[in-house]
């Protein structure tokens, strides 16, 4: 957590500034920054605080995530990404939706006792 007594605030905006440029030579895109403060980098995220309607970081919290993201055996914080957890959920409902109206399984995938076997085969029908 950034002590805005103990630190040295920077605005956001300025922290592309204070990194080392890329292999090619490109600095770091402020859209970058804010990618770290919201989703992170393997489940490691950049402090920030707003102030008056400003994002600032600190040189201390740039220094906690790089050393977080460079340590050797680091470990996420997150086990999963929001975005795939909320993926999964919206998967599921439409599995469900789409069974409901087809009225082929229960939630298991299961065929139900009155709808017998999707091929026909319970019709009697010879499977080809």
């Amino acid at each position: 957590m950034i002590d805005i007594t103990q630190e040295t605030l920077i605005p956001l905006r300025e922290a592309p500034r204070h990194l080392p440029p890329r292999p090619n030579g490109k600095r770091v895109h402020i859209s970058a920054c804010y990618r770290w403060i919201s989703r992170g980098v393997r489940g490691v995220r950049l402090e920030a605080i707003r102030i008056g309607g400003s994002t600032y970081i600190s040189l201390e919290a740039l220094q906690r995530f790089a050393d977080h993201l460079g340590a050797p055996g680091a470990t996420p914080t997150t086990s999963e990404p929001t975005a795939t957890r909320t993926r999964r959920r919206q998967i599921d409902q439409a599995s469900k939706r789409l069974r409901e109206e087809l009225g082929h399984s229960n939630e298991n995938g299961v065929p139900t006792a009155d709808q017998g076997r999707l091929d026909g085969s319970d019709k009697g029908v010879p499977r080809r």
